[in-house]
């Protein structure tokens, strides 16, 4: 029984990579569309906003090393535990991380061409599966304590509720009315019970862009 489980598509290893491509393009695409229509893209709010701190001159250094660092993890957590966690790995890791190195090294044309974005999704999802799959013949794999790995929606964004109080803090560092329109963003966003992260950056954001820094 246990060797049919293995072969079987919805269990197997071999398959694993799969559905990761399929996740992955459609979700590289999603960021194509917020790249070119501003909207589309498979994330939460605060996570975007730092794509799109970049795409309005910003830098994408912040997305960039956010998103790498998440899917950095997610693939050692997936292989460890065979799960691989969707918004951790896949929504910000590709979705964010990735297309934020590619725009910030100047290589845009997977993110203004819509089947190239797609294309480019799948080739990485295709590396994230074999990696895992790779990494976890050395781990969890040894003891068959499982058949395939699995993908699924988990928690591997909460730990983005502690980013607002060092958002607050870093706009209120910046100047008086965007660490104002921080706190402010912020307190709605809890009223609202949404991420505080992301009402900090939508409240820094706006008063920034009517009171400016003046670099001198």
């Amino acid at each position: 029984m246990e060797s049919i489980n293995m072969k079987n598509f919805w269990y197997g290893d071999w398959s694993f990579p799969i559905f990761v491509a399929f996740l992955s393009s459609g979700i590289f695409a999603g960021t194509h569309m917020y790249y070119v229509h501003h909207i589309g893209a498979f994330n939460d709010v605060a996570i975007v906003a730092m794509l799109q701190a970049g795409m309005e001159g910003g830098g994408y250094g912040a997305a960039a090393a956010f998103g790498a660092s998440f899917l950095f993890a997610r693939i050692l957590e997936g292989s460890l535990v065979g799960i691989l966690d969707i918004g951790g790995s896949l929504q910000t890791g590709i979705g964010i991380g990735v297309p934020a190195l590619m725009l910030g090294s100047g290589f845009i044309a997977p993110l203004t061409n819509f089947p190239l974005a797609l294309i480019t999704g799948a080739i990485l999802g295709l590396l994230v599966g074999y990696i895992v799959i790779g990494l976890k013949k050395f781990t969890v794999g040894k003891a068959n304590s499982t058949f395939g790995s699995d993908v699924m929606m988990g928690a591997g964004n909460q730990s983005g509720r502690f980013l607002g109080p060092l958002i607050v803090l870093s706009a209120c560092g910046a100047s008086i009315p965007i660490g104002i329109g921080s706190i402010a963003g912020a307190a709605i966003f809890y009223a609202w019970k949404k991420p505080v992260a992301g009402g900090a950056i939508l409240g820094a954001m706006i008063l920034g862009a009517i009171f400016p820094i003046t670099l001198e």
